[in-house]
């Protein structure tokens, strides 16, 4: 078992599971509030969506009166997740729509990493240390 996020999104679950298959792939399932039998939003809202995968996440479209997705201080991190072009691409993929805070790139301490807020809201953290070269024998 490991840690999985759960976004409330504000009616836009949809398409942002679907956006987050396109980027990472796996397996996304749907399910909406009338095949939960809920009545508390539109019958084509998603009362329950999952992408199962390298990267795991699962969500909703928040009902009337619940709050949806706002974080501050928070990031998702992908530090040393995957390769190193696996991992820029899932970048170049969630700034589109989004605003990147800093750049993937080499940093001083030597290793690279960068930071997006993608058009849903979520502050991804993703990089990975040089890779190692053996020390001369």
């Amino acid at each position: 078992m490991t840690l999985q996020i759960y976004v409330s999104f504000p009616g836009t679950a949809r398409e942002a599971l679907g956006f987050y298959a396109d980027v990472f792939g796996g397996e996304l399932a749907l399910f909406t509030y009338e095949e939960f039998s809920r009545s508390d939003g539109p019958p084509d809202a998603i009362a329950h969506g999952q992408l199962n995968g390298v990267v795991a996440l699962a969500g909703s479209d928040a009902a009337a009166g619940e709050k949806s997705v706002r974080s501050e201080g928070l990031m998702l991190s992908l530090l040393g997740t995957a390769e190193p072009a696996v991992l820029h691409a899932w970048f170049d993929k969630l700034a589109i729509g989004g605003r990147v805070i800093d750049p993937l790139a080499p940093k001083p301490w030597g290793a690279s990493d960068g930071q997006v807020l993608d058009r849903y809201g979520l502050h991804w953290l993703i990089g990975y240390e040089p890779e190692s070269r053996p020390t001369p024998g």
